[in-house]
């Protein structure tokens, strides 16, 4: 991008970011030998970094200590976030994280832990993830956990990890023996798009299986693609419960029965757990395992790449299979170790422990109780979201949501409006857009999720912008089409940016640096 020409001094400048808040980068702020601190004279021999080490190409701002705390301090008030505005992405659960849990992992017990240490030194860190271990256990009425993974698709891939260690351990072959018949993971199509990755990064064929007229999992083509044995045996269907149509497959049990029936697993990709805590146990419904969302669910700010936490959660049979290291209590002291035919060590150390201290602060606080509620909210709020803008929206399954609702936009499209024109309005009208062109089953997705931690005033306005926004692509479709009008960045032109990121600062002179 062109470098904006600034001649005033810093505190102009900064009048001017005020003004123009997109025009200003950290180097229109730099001025020649400024720098953020000043150092004592050196009481030691100098030895200079070796010529090999040094760079002279490397063109860096030189800003003042001060300049760069409001520059970025500047940057960040720009940003959405849910300690700011209310984030409606549907199949992500943005929702607000109590600021307690955040102080709890910051305690120094937890913090200043070193994970090379030995058990004996971390008692107390080891039987926090013991008991929480338990608890997710129960919460998803699985018979042990593991808490290793990283993320969700991380735990997606170590559950799948495990289906094929177990089959290669139930068939009777021998480590890095290919099994006789290739096999095959059944994947919905209304499925996270992470769900056929997954499969495929493991070995395994991939076979998307349709939905039927109401959102649930085809029930005929499932049966088929089971007896169908010329494409390999079925390892596994990777499921999403609620599905991102953000509906309950009421065939769930059905699915789980004929699965087992013909030697394959049903596994649980737990991203929507929100919707049923309390309310149902997975392990229930027949999954034989899952992961967890530790930062969706269980009270961890998440977006921008991390932190998180993907739990898996498995059936007794599965549990020699669980990654290491483990915890398990033995009498009253706790060791982590490694399961007899465990599928490895699956990243760094024991997974993300302070994601883990916020999940288990939540559950505490919460109880049985409190967490059945999240639930119940979160399912409610859904509801009357949909329920408000039913008449605006076209409703693809127009039966009772979970915890979040699929909208489309195909109903605006006849005045040359597209969901991408909506999503960029509301930023308008101050709102984070929702998900968009997913699932992509969905002609024109919109996908809400309110969660159970937004207020009805909030849920009011949302609503009220959204029935806004029906209206102008009716009377005015293309204010729409040039939104959003009122932010600092007018819409970008995202195809090309993507295919042709421009990642590099241009200075004055036409160099590049």
């Amino acid at each position: 991008m062109e470098s904006v020409q600034v001649d005033a001094v810093t505190s102009a400048a900064g009048r001017a970011y005020d003004a123009d808040p997109g025009a200003l980068l950290s180097f229109d702020l730099s001025r020649p030998g400024r720098t953020g601190v000043s150092l004592p004279p050196l009481d030691v021999p100098e030895a200079p970094l070796p010529e090999a080490l040094r760079r002279d190409d490397l063109t860096l701002p030189e800003m003042s200590q001060l300049d760069v705390v409001r520059y970025f301090t500047r940057l960040s008030q720009r940003n959405w976030a849910v300690d700011t505005h209310f984030y409606p992405l549907g199949s992500c659960t943005m929702k607000y994280n109590p600021k307690v849990n955040d102080a709890l992992a910051a305690l120094p017990g937890f913090a200043d832990l070193h994970p090379e240490q030995d058990d004996a030194m971390v008692q107390g860190a080891l039987e926090l993830m013991w008991t929480l271990q338990q608890w997710l256990a129960e919460i998803t009425g699985m018979a042990a956990v593991s808490l290793a993974p990283a993320a969700g698709a991380h735990g997606e891939l170590t559950s799948i990890l495990l289906v094929r260690a177990y089959l290669d351990w139930y068939e009777g072959l021998a480590p890095g023996e290919q099994p006789p018949k290739a096999r095959r993971v059944l994947v919905p199509d209304s499925a996270h798009g992470t769900n056929p990755a997954t499969a495929a990064m493991a070995g395994f064929a991939v076979e998307s299986i349709p939905s039927d007229a109401e959102g649930n999992m085809d029930l005929r083509a499932l049966e088929a693609s089971l007896k169908d044995d010329t494409k390999g045996r079925v390892a596994a269907a990777m499921v999403t419960l609620p599905s991102t149509l953000g509906l309950f497959d009421r065939n769930i049990t059905r699915i789980a029965d004929l699965l087992h029936e013909h030697g394959a697993l049903l596994y649980g990709d737990g991203a929507n757990m929100n919707a049923m805590l309390g309310q149902v146990k997975p392990g229930d419904l027949g999954f034989d395992l899952l992961h967890l969302n530790l930062h969706k669910t269980f009270s961890t700010p998440h977006g921008g790449g991390g932190p998180g936490a993907g739990p898996i959660c498995v059936k007794e049979a599965l549990v020699p299979f669980l990654p290491t290291p483990h915890v398990r209590r033995v009498g009253d002291r706790f060791e982590r170790y490694r399961p007899e035919r465990s599928v490895g060590r699956i990243g760094s150390f024991q997974g993300n422990f302070g994601v883990l201290v916020r999940a288990y602060a939540y559950i505490r606080s919460l109880g049985a109780d409190g967490l059945r509620e999240v639930s119940e909210t979160a399912v409610l709020n859904a509801n009357y979201v949909q329920a408000r803008l039913a008449g605006a929206y076209r409703l693809p399954y127009e039966r009772r949501c979970m915890h979040e609702v699929v909208f489309s936009g195909s109903r605006q499209r006849a005045k040359g409006v597209r969901t991408l024109d909506i999503a960029k309005r509301l930023i308008d009208y101050g709102f984070h857009p929702p998900t968009v062109y997913f699932p992509l089953i969905v002609d024109e997705a919109l996908m809400v999720e309110p969660t159970e931690t937004e207020s009805l005033e909030t849920l009011d306005a949302f609503c009220d912008a959204m029935l806004a926004i029906a209206r102008e692509a009716e009377e005015s479709p293309e204010l729409l089409r040039e939104a959003p009008v009122r932010a600092p960045l007018r819409r970008l032109d995202e195809a090309t940016a993507a295919r042709k990121p421009d990642l590099r600062w241009r200075p004055r002179g036409g160099g590049e640096s």
